[in-house]
């Protein structure tokens, strides 16, 4: 009897990857691309901002400062952090490895702390293009100017009458954090709506 176990992102069933052979070329005639950064490890850390031996084990296991500034971001070759509220944050690692950060966080860290494994509960989207900005919107009511929302900027807003995590990449690209359970809302209504501007998928 085979051990193996069959792991699958919340949008495999929408065949991306499929999706993504017969898009063609993403510069053709899209304005807007997206892709599923599928099955990366995603861990909710919570602990006090305000004590050092907490930052300083965070650093520890991860290599950076954890961000302690509102809607921040801090990433290294290891792990992007975002900053989710005062005294929770996200921590995003390459797919596989993301038991073995959480043991190192736990060895680092003492005191009042809580690391919890959250990888099947969602998913991250990344959006770019010439239109990701008109279709972004059409989803949230936040101003996205670059003077309101930086690079690195990250935010907890609704979208699309369902919720994200939202992280500007660059000045036409973002990195979305959703849930399992709304993922095929999001890609229906991101397939929708981009159909003005053009939707290539890339895997």
């Amino acid at each position: 009897m085979s051990n193996s176990v069959r792991v699958e992102s919340p949008l495999y069933h929408a065949d991306l990857p499929g999706l993504a052979k017969l898009s063609g070329n993403p510069s053709e005639n899209c304005g807007v691309t997206l892709r599923e950064a599928k099955l990366l490890g995603h861990l909710n850390l919570r602990g006090n901002a305000n004590d050092d031996a907490f930052l300083n084990g965070v650093k520890q296991a991860l290599g950076l400062n954890l961000p302690t500034a509102p809607c921040s971001s801090a990433q290294n070759d290891k792990a992007l952090v975002m900053w989710l509220s005062p005294d929770e944050w996200l921590i995003i690692v390459e797919g596989g490895l993301e038991a073995e950060i959480e043991a190192e966080l736990r060895q680092t860290l003492s005191g009042h702390f809580a690391v919890s494994d959250i990888s099947g509960a969602q998913t991250m989207l990344e959006l770019s293009g010439e239109d990701c900005l008109n279709l972004l919107k059409k989803s949230i009511g936040y101003d996205l100017h670059l003077d309101s929302f930086p690079v690195g900027k990250v935010i907890g807003t609704a979208f699309a009458q369902s919720g994200a995590h939202i992280r500007r990449t660059g000045e036409k690209s973002f990195q979305l954090i959703v849930r399992r359970s709304f993922s095929d809302y999001i890609w229906l209504w991101l397939q929708h709506s981009s159909k003005e501007y053009g939707l290539a998928i890339v895997d």
